[in-house]
């Protein structure tokens, strides 16, 4: 509190002082302002010039006075005679003060003793248009006038400084009231022995301390942090970035302002873990504290474990990047992938040329290079596809024959390694590769190949340790290459299997014009098919199917449905007939599978069966649970054809519709599977439309058009089988068919076999006429003889000459043998011998029996001896 009054009374007396100071300035300030504008005033000159210049010039000096508030103005000569006073008794005396200066043309400023008593008073030349002095002006105010101005400021400074001091007074209470409360009631003795023990702690620890300031100064740095960072002794002060010594990632650290938490920073050759926070969390930082620890010694452990931990993660992604298919050259892709560049700079597979086939290799195979990987593509090393016969003095004939990993730490000390090809051996090691692994590829006890490690970047060549991680890694990938070779074999059997089954050229007929195409699925066979059947009439028959399942299973089942496909077409069915034999033959083979080991049973099969007839331009059709056909009309139009929907076969217990379709000629008939409309990417519905799209060209042949499907909707890489069938119909015309109603009595046989051999003449086939003949006179016979009314004959020229009775009976004729003593029973083995196929097929109002001609000049044409028919000799 004392101290408060001292410092109050002291800014009293500086008050005082300051302001009898300014007042006093004031005053001189004042008074030349008075003199030189008088001095300068109008008609001063003129007045001097006068007679008697006083009695122009004191009305005049005293007014301005007056106006100015000062105490006089005096007009005097060069001689300090004066022209005015306030004192009329004082003009024409001499002035009191010095006016040399002025003389001299300066204004001159002084404190005298004058007539009015103690005067401040300034003394200013009155020069002529030459500049000469030609008379003095002084104005002036006297000292009690300047004393009376302050005592009227006392009260005011007196007032202020008495509310400074209750202020004051107040402000100590409260911050020493404050100070006791933070304080804990610590003396300043206490404060002072507390702030050296601080100060002792502070620079005893063995962690670094620094503070900064908010314009990136360096307050504090205790001994540690000097000596972890290399700070001299005077740091302190200093602007960060000035430091000397201190390292730039720690300075960039310490000027961020951010803040940081076990942050490892290296600093010349120590390992720093540095925590760094603000000083000001409240509001904007001011600064920041940070703590140093000094963690050089568990560098090396942490580089042990650092090592340790990516050898894991290297061995963890390879076991999830590595044989994510079952393809060989694919997994040794992944194989070089997943070791560039965390392993090795460059990675190189070779793998026996058994092995890419599916095969287990020999003792001494010659090797391909199957993958080759690395950071740089222009290394010359042997190129991928490059077949090798390594030397018996490489490490990779080595590794390969003893199964046992191989390292060359220095490749420019290896002779055995460069024999193998000596100028490419010195471009490796020019190149700047110097280290290798030769590690085998060895599975279930079969050397599959050998991948090679190659180093370059860093300059350690290989050691110990890192054959042991070549060991194992590759050990890993040998299973998954060991997988992709078997599923290879299979694969490849499946497929000859598949390829084998399916039809390796189209057969010969005259309805459609057909297109087709077949990929197995990339991942495994499926038992897709597909089929073109020549029926009797001209007619022909379209299949298209699918087994569920992949592999020889699904491959062997597809030819079993394929085959009794065949013969059930054989039998002239109808389509619902054929699906519901398939199906009870699908429940059978299930059935079969599931009395045995199970290996025979199949889940289901799907399949659409179509048959068309030039003649009448009818398609029936039926499915069972296939992807309805899409039909494209010659006018462009492509619909997806509505066929009732049966059940896959293999469930039973539900019969199959057919659908009947009248086709105009030139019409496409489009037969496929779900694999090529459906993918995963893409549902079914947009691939139907995709197709729709492909198809929209009716002017296209169906080679063209198979080829536009494929270009939009073939997958890449596809997952399942896809096969695809495009028939373009054809019409047998009325001039190529010949039809008559047969009379139900023996006597009209005669009248038709004449009309036939007309046709016949007609047609360019005379040399036919004596068999049909014949085979016509046989069928209507028997027609009459056994079956019902009505009788139909029909001729159809064709590649072949068909011969079709119809009647109104189910019964079937069967081929006999008659001895040589019966009457009869000759006429279907007359028939059989005169043709090359004949049969029976039923149709809702009856039967028909048919026999086929081959042209003549026809491929495998014979004509048959009638003599030996009759067992008699010619004439």
């Amino acid at each position: 509190m004392t101290i408060v009054v001292l410092l109050a009374a002291g800014a009293l007396l500086a008050l005082l002082l300051q302001s009898r100071h300014d007042i006093d300035r004031e005053a001189r300030n004042r008074s030349v302002s008075v003199a030189q504008t008088f001095a300068h005033s109008l008609g001063l000159q003129d007045a001097l010039k006068t007679g008697n210049p006083s009695a122009v010039l004191q009305p005049l000096a005293e007014g301005t006075r007056k106006a100015a508030k000062v105490d006089f103005i005096v007009v005097m000569d060069t001689n300090g005679i004066r022209y005015s006073h306030p004192k009329p008794d004082r003009i024409g005396k001499r002035f009191v003060g010095t006016i040399e200066p002025s003389l001299a043309g300066k204004v001159h400023t002084e404190s005298v003793k004058g007539p009015l008593g103690k005067e401040i008073q300034a003394v200013v030349p009155v020069t002529d248009a030459d500049g000469k002095v030609v008379a003095l002006v002084s104005a002036g105010l006297t000292v009690k006038n300047v004393s009376g101005a302050v005592d009227r400021q006392l009260p005011v400074i007196l007032l202020a400084i008495a509310g400074g001091l209750a202020l004051a007074t107040v402000g100590t209470a409260l911050i020493s009231r404050r100070l006791r409360r933070q304080t804990h009631g610590l003396g300043t003795q206490e404060m002072t022995r507390m702030y050296e023990h601080h100060d002792a702690v502070l620079h005893a620890v063995r962690e670094g301390v620094v503070i900064t300031d908010g314009e990136g100064r360096l307050l504090l740095a205790n001994d540690e942090a000097k000596r972890l960072l290399g700070l001299p002794d005077d740091a302190e002060g200093r602007r960060i970035e000035e430091a000397p010594g201190l390292d730039r990632r720690m300075a960039d650290l310490l000027l961020s302002g951010r803040v940081a938490t076990d942050e490892v920073l290296e600093s010349g050759e120590r390992l720093l873990v540095v925590n760094q926070r603000l000083t000001h969390p409240g509001g904007k930082p001011e600064g920041t504290v940070a703590t140093i620890r000094d963690s050089t010694e568990m560098r090396v452990l942490s580089g042990r474990a650092d090592t340790a931990r990516r050898r894991l993660k290297l061995l963890y992604d390879a076991g999830g990047d590595i044989g994510t298919t079952l393809d060989v050259v694919r997994t040794s892709e992944e194989l070089a992938r997943v070791a560039v560049p965390r392993f090795a700079d460059f990675v190189t597979v070779d793998l026996a040329a058994a092995v890419l086939d599916g095969d287990e290799p020999g003792p001494d195979a010659d090797m391909r290079r199957t993958a080759v990987n690395g950071i740089r593509t222009d290394h010359p090393l042997y190129p991928r596809g490059r077949l090798i016969d390594f030397l018996p003095s490489t490490p990779q004939a080595i590794g390969y024959g003893t199964g046992e990993a191989e390292l060359v730490p220095d490749l420019s000390d290896a002779p055995g390694w460069e024999a193998q090809d000596p100028p490419r051996a010195r471009a490796i090691v020019d190149y700047g590769i110097h280290s290798l692994i030769a590690a085998p590829l060895k599975a279930r006890g079969v050397v599959l190949g050998v991948v090679n490690f190659w180093r370059s970047r860093k300059p350690e060549p290989f050691d110990e340790d890192d054959l042991s991680l070549a060991e194992e890694l590759v050990a890993r990938a040998a299973v998954s290459m060991d997988n992709a070779r078997r599923y290879t074999r299979e694969h490849a059997l499946a497929v000859t299997l598949q390829r084998s089954l399916l039809p390796r050229a189209l057969p010969e007929q005259s309805a459609v014009d057909v297109a087709h195409f077949y990929l197995p699925a990339q991942s495994g066979v499926g038992g897709d098919w597909f089929d073109v059947i020549p029926l009797p009439g001209s007619r022909v028959a379209l299949v298209v199917g699918d087994v569920v399942g992949h592999g020889l299973h699904a491959a062997a089942t597809m030819g079993r449905l394929r085959t009794a496909v065949h013969n059930f077409a054989s039998l002239d069915l109808p389509p619902d007939e054929i699906l519901a034999r398939l199906d009870d033959l699908v429940q059978r083979i299930d059935h079969d599978g599931e009395a045995g080991d199970g290996a025979g049973g199949i889940l289901g099969a799907t399949c659409l069966y179509a048959v068309y007839d030039p003649v009448s331009r009818i398609c029936t059709a039926a499915r069972a649970g296939h992807l309805p056909p899409m039909l494209v009309a010659p006018d462009g139009t492509t619909t997806v054809v509505d066929l009732p929907a049966g059940p896959p076969l293999g469930l039973g217990g539900m019969p199959f519709e057919t659908a009947e379709l009248e086709l105009a000629e030139d019409s496409q008939l489009v037969l496929y599977t779900d694999g090529l409309v459906e993918e995963r990417n893409r549902d079914i519905g947009e691939g139907l439309e995709l197709l729709r799209t492909a198809l929209s060209r009716p002017d296209r042949t169906p080679e063209e058009s198979c080829r536009a499907v494929l270009d939009m909707l073939l997958p890449a890489r596809p997952t399942d089988d896809v096969a695809l069938l495009i028939a373009r119909t054809r019409t047998l015309g009325p001039d190529r068919v010949a039809q008559w109603d047969v009379a139900f009595q023996p006597s009209a046989v005669g009248a038709v076999r004449n009309a036939a051999a007309r046709k016949l003449e007609e047609w360019g086939l005379p040399d036919l006429a004596f068999a049909t003949e014949l085979i016509l006179s046989e069928l209507i016979t028997n027609a009459v003889r056994h079956g019902r009314a009505p009788v139909r004959v029909r001729l159809l020229y064709d590649h072949t000459l068909t011969c079709e009775v119809w009647d109104g009976s189910s019964t079937a004729p069967h081929l006999r043998y008659a001895a040589t003593t019966d009457e009869g029973g000759r006429g279907l083995f007359l028939v059989a011998q005169l043709s090359e196929h004949w049969g029976t097929r039923y149709t809702s109002e009856g039967k028909v029996i048919w026999a086929q001609q081959a042209l003549p000049g026809g491929p495998g044409r014979t004509e048959p001896d009638l003599w030996d028919f009759l067992e008699a000799d010619p004439l």
